[in-house]
């Protein structure tokens, strides 16, 4: 079909397979174990290490250090290479030198199909990214896009505006309200489908798209506009799965698709009959390698299930009746039999059956009469008390109107601008108000009508009870103002959490916390959690779903981007490190730590981290909590007066819109949405960077009670990473990544990366960073704090949901697979593929996958 995305590059030379590295000489145990105790030596900086001292807690060592450690290894072709799994599981050369050994002894097997097999490899001449004036001109076509759709959106908003105002009385208003409330809502849900089909077509497997050319601009169009369709909102009914199945994907009967990842290529999406795909999975059909967009099928059989924060890569299948754990992933090739579970990253058989709830009559009728039940709310109640709610504010309050409608004198006098301060702290005060009726009274309310373990019918009263109660308690907002200080206690325990007898340690929790019900989510004394913990309340299958209560037990530290299901097997004085998945098989794991997916035991503490005990105990900590609380007084304060100055340059670029109308027309809305988005951009760039006082971040080794540490909180606060996101996959998210501090090469492509501190990140030339990859460059583990520098050197490629810790070197051309997790301290070569959690060497196939 001409002008679509059949312009890609379908055909074309086959990229030649990453080179093979022969094997070493098979070296004997004892050698072995005195090559290894020689390295060790160096890295803790001992006279000699006797072959069976224990690595965490003979030696002192750390995960840092033992990952520096495997690095040398690595370098010296002679000896076998040592992942930090290997380390964990036998701590002490000897057994690690036995283990290697023996492992090297028999013939190689198979080698494992790895996303983007060859993906060391640069790409093929006729496959790398376009130039710089390409890189510039698919900014300005994107910018015109943008432009072109502000301007239709604003001629829609101001006819609308204009039509309700002209109505008389209450009634009227109402009725004309919810006219135009079903006309835009409409357009807002037809004009992606339609774009879809216009600009892209039918999406085939092997598509490969150069990005910053023509075909790539088509590609973002259409991703940008499916993404913010408002039926995302209604992921998990029967409006999502009809709004999937008209982007082209193939649903069954029955399915329920919980994700709002929205696939892109939906066309080569397939959902069988009752599956049942959970929250946070990624399924997109596409992902982006060496500068090029691939797309490939993604198939969930019939009554399958695919559990929280899973990643399908490209090629992947799920077999009928089959499941996929939570916290796993398959990569590309990688295939669940029909009947099996598997679980890991990348996954492998094994794991417990997570059972679903029973079965229950949940028929066609229902389901349409739930459907349009949403549909009638969203156009009868919240969408009109938006278009008529201002309307009626503007009569009975005469000043908002000249503030409103503003004429050319008024934009030049001095009373404008206080009324638009004094407007923007009585919006402010009304939303937090608001917010607060809905986050802490409403939810309470429906509380009583849903019990745990019973099981419900979805697409019913106590479903949609249940979504409202998830929805109104899950506020950013709030937990972002209260997250990294003590308040966040209170509020939590606000909203429902039952939080035993809290040990105050004035980081308990992050900013990011979610859960599915806050009523069942119980953690014990004297838990920590870094951010992301996510608590699975709700069990689902394709007709029913059951809430279960999520308890973590006391004295535990949880990492980073834990998603913890109800039966998780942890008890007392765990932790759990970043991206570990829960275990819910097995005794139950006690005075132990917990990495990688599947998870296996590790020390749960090193000397190392004890440095700061002393600033943890009596009276020291009394002190030094006060402190620490006024410190994050402030920065709360701080944080409402910059959210509040934001509101008013948003106001004020509005109330210049509406005098610049009667000369400009409808481009002057346009012009507006696009002053927004540059002010905001610029705003929250300048306070991020005034927050580190105009100097970059500095690596940190310090306890949670020391000022350094404050200050690194306070960045966190500050620094909004939410106008980001519109920037995902065009020029201008570098160039914002480079005034926010990072060292950025040319040419960058980023999809979606998360950098929590921008600062201590350097980029190289034609990176690709895929959609939900992290480069975070902290840890804290229990009352330590880390950071330091991590380093992409020229076109890596970062996988989708990949993690990426701090003291990290990635070399030219490395590759990390999806939902990987990149230990602190690790070295990947120039030319490597690695993938894993923990994410480790892995051999590339033969051909590669996407190609295959």
């Amino acid at each position: 079909m001409p002008g679509k995305c059949s312009e890609v590059l379908v055909a074309g030379p086959a990229r030649p397979a990453a080179p093979v590295t022969e094997p070493a000489a098979p070296v004997s145990a004892d050698a072995l174990e005195e090559a290894l105790a020689g390295v060790l030596a160096d890295v803790v900086r001992a006279e000699r290490v006797p072959p069976g001292a224990d690595f965490f807690h003979d030696l002192g060592a750390d995960s840092l250090l033992m990952a520096q450690f495997c690095a040398r290894v690595r370098k010296r072709p002679e000896l076998p290479a040592v992942s930090m799994k290997d380390v964990y599981r036998h701590p002490t050369v000897a057994a690690l030198a036995a283990v290697l050994a023996e492992r090297a002894a028999p013939a190689p097997s198979p080698p494992l199909a790895v996303p983007g097999a060859a993906a060391a490899d640069a790409p093929a001449a006729d496959e790398r990214a376009y130039g710089a004036t390409w890189f510039v001109l698919c900014g300005v076509l994107q910018v015109a896009l943008f432009l072109a759709y502000g301007c239709a959106a604003a001629v829609g908003a101001a006819r609308a505006g204009t039509w309700i105002a002209d109505g008389s009385g209450l009634l009227e208003t109402y009725a004309r309200s919810v006219a135009a409330a079903v006309a835009g809502f409409a357009a807002l849900c037809l004009l992606p489908v339609a774009a879809k089909w216009l600009l892209a077509g039918r999406f085939r497997a092997g598509h490969r798209i150069r990005v910053w050319g023509p075909a790539y601009v088509r590609f973002w169009c259409v991703r940008t506009l499916v993404r913010a369709n408002p039926l995302v909102l209604f992921a998990g009914t029967p409006l999502y799965t009809l709004y999937l199945r008209a982007l082209g994907a193939r649903i069954g009967r029955g399915a329920v698709v919980l994700s709002t990842h929205v696939p892109v290529a939906a066309d080569l999406l397939v959902v069988g009959e009752d599956a049942v795909v959970r929250k946070d999975v990624s399924l997109s059909c596409y992902r982006a390698h060496a500068g090029v967009i691939e797309t490939g099928p993604v198939t969930v059989g019939a009554r399958a299930r695919v559990g929280e924060q899973a990643v399908l890569d490209i090629g992947t299948v799920i077999g009928e009746d089959a499941q996929l754990a939570h916290a796993s992933s398959l990569h590309s090739g990688q295939s669940v039999p029909s009947g099996q579970s598997w679980h890991g990253s990348p996954a492998q058989p094994g794991g417990p059956d997570r059972a679903a709830p029973d079965t229950v009559a949940c028929g066609p009728v229902r389901r349409a009469v739930y459907a349009a039940g949403q549909v009638l709310t969203a156009v009868t109640v919240q969408l009109p008390l938006t278009f008529g709610g201002l309307h009626l504010m503007q009569r009975a309050v005469p000043r908002l109107d000249g503030l409103l409608t503003p004429g050319p004198k008024a934009l030049t006098s001095a009373g404008f601008y206080r009324d638009a301060a004094l407007a923007a702290l009585v919006l402010a005060a009304a939303l937090l108000l608001l917010g607060a009726l809905t986050t802490l009274v409403l939810p309470r309310l429906a509380r009583p009508l849903l019990r745990p373990d019973r099981v419900y019918p979805l697409y019913g009263p106590r479903h949609g009870l249940h979504r409202a109660i998830g929805r109104m308690t899950n506020r950013r907002f709030p937990a972002t103002l209260f997250g990294d200080s003590s308040a966040v206690i209170h509020y939590l325990r606000a909203i429902g959490w039952d939080l035993c007898r809290v040990r105050q340690t004035g980081s308990n929790f992050g900013t990011e916390v979610k859960h599915d019900n806050p009523y069942l989510s119980r953690v014990g004394a004297g838990t920590m959690v870094a951010d992301g913990l996510s608590m699975i309340n709700a069990d689902y299958s394709a007709t029913s779903f059951r809430l279960r209560q999520v308890a973590v037990g006391p004295d535990n530290f949880l990492g980073n981007r834990i998603a913890y299901p109800a039966g998780g097997r942890t008890g007392r004085n765990c932790l759990l490190a970043t991206k570990t998945m829960v275990p819910l098989d097995g005794p139950v794991r006690e005075d132990t730590g917990l990495l990688g997916s599947p998870a296996f035991a590790i020390p749960r503490s090193v000397e190392r981290d004890h440095r700061f005990d002393h600033l943890t105990r009596g009276r020291v900590l009394r002190r030094r909590l006060a402190a620490k609380n006024r410190h994050n007084a402030v920065t709360a304060s701080v944080y409402l007066l910059l959210r509040w100055l934001h509101l008013c340059g948003v106001l004020l670029i509005a109330a210049w819109a509406v005098g610049l109308h009667s000369r400009l027309g409808a481009p002057a809305y346009a012009l507006a949405g696009a002053a927004v988005t540059v002010f905001t951009a610029g705003w929250f760039a300048l306070t991020e960077r005034a927050a580190t006082g105009f100097r970059p971040l500095r690596p940190l080794y310090c306890s949670i009670y020391q000022r350094a540490f404050w200050r690194h909180e306070r960045y966190w606060k500050l620094a909004s990473v939410d106008h980001l996101k519109w920037l995902d996959g065009t020029p201008f998210k570098p160039q914002l990544l480079r005034l926010l501090g990072a060292r950025v090469g040319r040419r960058v492509f980023d999809d979606g990366c998360f950098l929590p501190e921008r600062s201590l990140v350097a980029i190289g030339d034609e990176c690709t960073l895929n959609a939900g990859s992290v480069i975070q460059c902290h840890s804290q583990e229990d009352g330590a704090f880390k950071s330091d520098r991590t380093t992409l050197d020229a076109a890596c490629t970062l996988g989708v949901g990949a993690f990426v810790h701090y003291g990290v070197t990635l070399g030219d051309h490395a590759v990390l697979a999806p939902d990987s997790f990149l230990m602190k301290g690790e070295d990947v070569p120039a030319h490597a593929a690695w993938g894993g959690n923990p994410a480790r060497e892995m051999p590339a196939a033969v051909t590669r996958d996407a190609r295959s």
